[in-house]
């Protein structure tokens, strides 16, 4: 028997607790271009110019620069574009941010400044589409593979194929829902049968091999899959991250300006996928199709502390340099999925539908931020900012929650300890990201200000990173999607116009980005490689190769501020 899956190019490591899967979870460590109309038509680049609410999640310091109390609001609607239409809602209204900053003078030429807002930090409102061709590769194999080379055992409690082990009916953590589905649904027919794997180690345990005793090119009775002509796979993801900051900052002698943030987050994230497949037997012959369905749910709550510093290097200068760092967003997380293979076989092959369903709690934590940024100004009718950030998201964490312990006096503490599997596979499919900001601001007269900007943001996912189905991880586990997107960069493009009378202030900005991306509807498996290059043992009929296919999310904001000062 083939012990070694080395297309999949991650050992078995040690055993770790509940945790989730590195693609699920990275969208959560990002942040969006959001809050008020200035800000977003700035490209976000006023974490050295200031005096602007949204300056509290990024730089707080810039809250250290108002000279007057102030109150706003934005709300608009968000768009996609260039994706097929799935029966899901393209543009949505949203509330995006209200905040308000409390000024008071502690000297002459000294300010305390309180303040607290809210901003959706993450808008998850996303389609993605993909078909193509697989020429004999599919989804199954990718259970069949993982089964016969070891990855997760079989066995048949009355009737229903489980990877349960030992006297405390441990699992293998590799075998996933996916994998169960096929196992029970489609794979388990009278077309195959359990193969004993005694002899490689494994008492009691067992492979799903062909029933008609049809042996591969290592001598073991042949693995049981069905190859697919193609695939057609849609998702509609939706919900947001609410962040919620409350902000202590001032100033001294309008030179050095402070601020620290206390950040809370709402998670509330929503998807609901279909991957459907075109299967053929053995003799090539169309047999019809199976559909994978998938709805998942991920709610929870964190928080963060962020810090950062603005100051005028030369007095008589309106140059301004700003610095800021923000601690990991430590996540308490809660995640739920109802999965369901739906059948559309000819007669004779699989057992029908078949559904599956989990939930269980785990923490995420994200990488520390780093910031820097750069003003200027020239009267009182243009400014001018730049802003470089870094975060390396290789760092995120993934904890597991053990359960917990009481002290002496009854107090509770939660344990919790590291999925060393999937933090290894973070560290192998995420990098560090580099975020570039540059925007400006021009009023033609005292009340009318017109402003531009644009953002790069690097690719946070290596290109060829991949969801490795084969980690001995609960993360794994309770998977129960394939697909993969490794994402490109991001760029956006802002602009925006602003009309102050009085107290009263309308800011109104538009918000275009751009990302593409590689879709992969599963991992690949090369037989060649998992029989350590030996051509005796290859078998080409194991080899599942897909090829990635081109996607985009192109949005486009439209927002609008309402600004009040007293």
């Amino acid at each position: 028997m083939k012990k070694i899956l080395t297309a999949f190019s991650f050992a078995m490591l040690g055993v770790a607790a509940m945790a989730q899967e590195t693609y699920d979870n990275a969208q959560l460590a990002t942040k969006d271009l959001n809050g008020t109309a200035r800000y977003v038509g700035m490209g976000g680049a006023m974490e050295a110019l200031g005096a602007d609410i949204t300056t509290m999640n990024t730089n707080p310091a810039g809250v250290g620069l108002f000279r007057r109390s102030m109150i706003t609001g934005s709300f608009g609607f968000n768009s996609l574009s260039g994706t097929k239409d799935i029966g899901k809602d393209k543009t949505k209204a949203s509330f995006d941010h209200v905040g308000f900053v409390y000024v008071m003078r502690s000297g002459r030429h000294s300010y305390v400044n309180f303040g607290a807002s809210y901003t959706k930090s993450r808008n998850f409102n996303q389609i993605v589409t993909a078909a193509g061709r697989l020429n004999g590769a599919s989804q199954n194999k990718v259970s069949s593979m993982k089964n016969y080379n070891d990855f997760y055992r079989l066995e048949d409690h009355n009737g229903e194929l489980t990877s349960q082990w030992g006297s405390n009916d441990y699992p293998d953590l590799a075998y996933n829902q996916v994998d169960y589905l096929y196992s029970n649904a489609l794979l388990g027919g009278k077309n195959s049968e359990l193969i004993g794997m005694n002899a490689n180690g494994y008492k009691g345990g067992y492979y799903l091999g062909d029933a008609n005793g049809a042996l591969d090119a290592s001598g073991n009775p042949r693995a049981a899959y069905y190859d697919a002509t193609g695939y057609d796979f849609r998702r509609g993801s939706s919900g947001y991250i609410g962040e919620y900051n409350f902000n202590l900052s001032g100033n001294s002698k309008d030179r050095f300006y402070w601020g620290l943030t206390f950040g809370m987050y709402d998670v509330n994230y929503r998807s609901a996928s279909v991957y459907k497949e075109n299967l053929v037997n053995s003799a090539q012959k169309a047999i019809g199709d199976v559909t994978i369905a998938d709805e998942r749910t991920i709610s929870g709550s964190g928080f963060d502390v962020k810090a950062g510093v603005i100051f005028r290097p030369i007095e008589e200068s309106p140059f301004r340099v700003g610095l800021y760092l923000h601690t990991p967003t430590w996540y308490d997380l809660k995640t739920e999925n109802r999965t369901t293979l739906l059948s559309n076989l000819a007669e004779g092959y699989g057992k029908g539908n078949q559904s599956t369903s989990g939930r269980y709690d785990y923490k995420f934590y994200t990488p520390w931020r780093f910031g820097g940024s750069l003003g200027y100004t020239v009267g009182n009718y243009l400014a001018l900012g730049a802003t470089y950030e870094y975060a390396d998201y290789s760092y995120c964490d993934i904890r597991v929650n053990d359960g917990g312990s009481y002290d002496y006096w009854g107090n509770y503490y939660e344990e919790t300890s590291r999925d060393e599997a999937m933090k290894n596979n973070i560290k192998s499919v995420l990098k560090g990201v580099s975020t570039l900001k540059i925007g400006a601001e021009y009023k033609p007269t005292r009340n009318v200000a017109l402003r531009l900007g644009y953002n790069y943001v690097s690719p946070m996912y290596n290109k060829n990173g991949y969801k490795d189905g084969t980690l001995n991880s609960y993360s794994n586990y309770y998977s129960s999607t394939t697909d993969y997107t490794n994402w490109k960069a991001t760029d956006r493009v802002t602009a925006g116009i602003g009309y102050a009378y009085k107290k009263f202030s309308v800011d109104l900005a538009y918000q275009y980005s751009r990302t593409e991306g590689e879709f992969f509807p599963f991992m690949s498996y090369s037989d060649l490689a998992a029989v350590g290059g030996d051509k005796t043992k290859y078998d080409a009929g194991y080899d599942n190769f897909c090829d990635g296919k081109k996607v985009t999310d192109n949005r486009h904001q439209v927002l609008l501020t309402l600004g009040y000062k007293f």
